[in-house]
């Protein structure tokens, strides 16, 4: 029988990052790690892959128009360089709407992705709302000024759906909603 060992547990009390939770839906863009283009079954080819967060999407079988958006701007995106690259595509049409007249993609790796020197123009950042030492009484503060506050992600919108917080060492993610966060959604 092949032993197995007992993963090391990081530390509780770590740096954490709190990003604002946009409800939007999930988009990820994979760069290939040198320049090739794909051919679907369509026929159609493209330089990189769209997704949502279950499968591959082309503007034919779209995931509120981020496909058809990302191939759009697929000269800007190509900067993003190789990888996966995650994030949330949000605003007119989908879920909250935010109040916009317009989609927008909110990349998720604030680390990288921050500076808006670094990212593609056609890109945001989800909002860092708060960076340290990892305390439950924090984020129970930062999620009450949220609440009150409204969105960093879209100024004047007074109801945002909540936080992410990822704590570095684990290399985990874990949510916090602003309403109903004790129920959950069905199917998660």
């Amino acid at each position: 029988m092949e032993f197995k060992t007992f993963a090391k547990i990081p530390r509780l009390s770590r740096e954490c990052i709190i990003t604002e939770k946009i409800d939007g839906t999930n988009g990820v863009i994979w760069m290939p790690d040198f320049p090739e283009s794909y051919t679907f079954k369509s026929g159609r080819e493209v330089p990189f892959l769209v997704g949502s967060r279950n499968r591959w999407i082309l503007p034919e079988n779209d995931n509120y128009g981020f496909a058809k958006w990302a191939y759009e701007h697929s000269d800007e995106l190509l900067e993003l360089g190789p990888g996966y690259h995650y994030g949330e595509w949000w605003g007119k049409g989908i879920q909250r709407g935010y109040g916009l007249q317009e989609k927008r993609f909110s990349l998720f790796n604030t680390h990288r992705w921050n500076d808006p020197e670094l990212r593609p123009k056609c890109c945001g950042v989800v909002p860092i709302l708060w960076k340290g030492m990892f305390e439950t009484l924090d984020i129970d503060i930062i999620l009450n000024k949220l609440y009150l506050d409204g969105s960093k992600a879209a100024p004047g919108f007074m109801k945002p759906e909540g936080i992410v917080i990822f704590h570095t060492q684990s290399g985990y993610l874990f949510k916090k909603t602003i309403e109903n966060d004790e129920k959950g959604k069905e199917n998660e």
